[in-house]
C-alpha cells in the first residue's frame, strides 16, 4: 500500500468511499443524505489542510501507476488563530477493505505528517463511542480519550451514544 497526497481528480474514488460511510450514519457527524458538493468541500481541504489517499497495488502509488484508492484521510488545524498549533484529522477506509491495516497506516501517516508540518498535538473532536474499532485504533496510536460527550450522537435506530474527544501530543 502507498499513501500519497490526494489530487482533485481523486475525488470520484474518494467519494465512492465516503458516500456509503456517511449514508450508514454510524461514524460521522454529517447528514446521511449529504450532498456530494458539500462533502467535497468538507473533505478536499485547501492549505494549510492536507488530504491523502491510500492506494492498494499499482507500484509507486502515483496517478499513472494504477492501483485502487482504498482509503483517505485529511488533517489541518483543529481551530483557527490561537488554536491552529493543534491539528485534527478524519479518516475513511473502503468498507469492503476494512480490517486490512489501511486505517492504521493512514493514522500513522497522518500523525507523522502533522508532526512534520509543525503541529504540537492532534485532537479528534467527535469519535463515535460505539465505533469501538476506531476508538481502539486511536488508543493504540497513543491517543487518550480526554472526555466523552454523553448521548451526543444519534444512531440510525434512534438510540444515542457518546462522542469521544481524543488527544495526543506529537513530540513523542
Amino acid at each position: 500500500m502507498q499513501i500519497r497526497d490526494a489530487h482533485d481528480d481523486d475525488w470520484p474514488a474518494v467519494w465512492q468511499i465516503l458516500r456509503p460511510i456517511f449514508a450508514e450514519g454510524r461514524t460521522y457527524t454529517v447528514p446521511t443524505d449529504v450532498d456530494e458538493g458539500w462533502a467535497r468541500s468538507m473533505w478536499m481541504l485547501r492549505p494549510p489542510g492536507r488530504v491523502v489517499v491510500a492506494i492498494d497495488g499499482g507500484g509507486d502509488g502515483d496517478r499513472s501507476g494504477g492501483g485502487v484508492i482504498v482509503g483517505t484521510a485529511k488533517t489541518g488545524p483543529n481551530q483557527p488563530g490561537p488554536g491552529s498549533h493543534v491539528a485534527t484529522a478524519s479518516f475513511a477506509v473502503d468498507p469492503q477493505r476494512a480490517g486490512r491495516g489501511t486505517g492504521r497506516a493512514l493514522g500513522e501517516h497522518i500523525v507523522a505528517l502533522a508532526r512534520s508540518l509543525g503541529y504540537s498535538a492532534m485532537q479528534f473532536n467527535a469519535v463515535v463511542q460505539s465505533n469501538t474499532r476506531a476508538v481502539a485504533l486511536w488508543h493504540s496510536l497513543g491517543f487518550a480519550t480526554i472526555g466523552i460527550v454523553p448521548d451526543a450522537f444519534t444512531l440510525p435506530d434512534g438510540t444515542t451514544t457518546g462522542l469521544h474527544v481524543m488527544h495526543r501530543y506529537l513530540d513523542d
